[in-house]
């Protein structure tokens, strides 16, 4: 499966990716289903608001979201790393998402990074 380049892309596919691993959590009562709803609501949160931040007509709104993104991508990840921890799921089975919202991570930091040295 190849990556998409586009980070709008990217966040979309991987919220899909998300929103599957949690109807399959959602099957299970209890402590999984009430992880289930904090990772979906952050796991697609990335996506919606990297399409916002495309969506701003100022550099500074640009900077903000794309910030909120990033910080939606670390909590993801934070779940991803509780499931596994705590045997919810199988970590080999998280391994893939939680590579790839690392990988979000780093991608939103730089442009962050980028777009902050470029507002001058």
């Amino acid at each position: 499966m190849t990556e998409p380049r586009d980070i709008k892309e990217r966040t979309f596919k991987f919220a899909v990716r998300i929103v599957s691993l949690c109807r399959d959590l959602e099957e299970s009562p209890g402590v999984s289903s009430s992880l289930a709803n904090q990772l979906l609501r952050s796991g697609t949160a990335i996506g919606a608001t990297v399409d916002e931040a495309h969506g701003s007509y100022h550099k500074p709104d640009f900077i903000a979201r794309m910030s909120v993104a990033s910080k939606e991508a670390r909590e993801t990840n934070y779940w991803l790393r509780l499931l596994a921890a705590a045997e919810v799921v199988a970590p080999s089975g998280l391994a893939e998402l939680t590579d790839e919202s690392s990988q979000l991570i780093a991608i939103l930091t730089t442009i962050v990074k980028r777009s902050r040295e470029n507002q001058g």
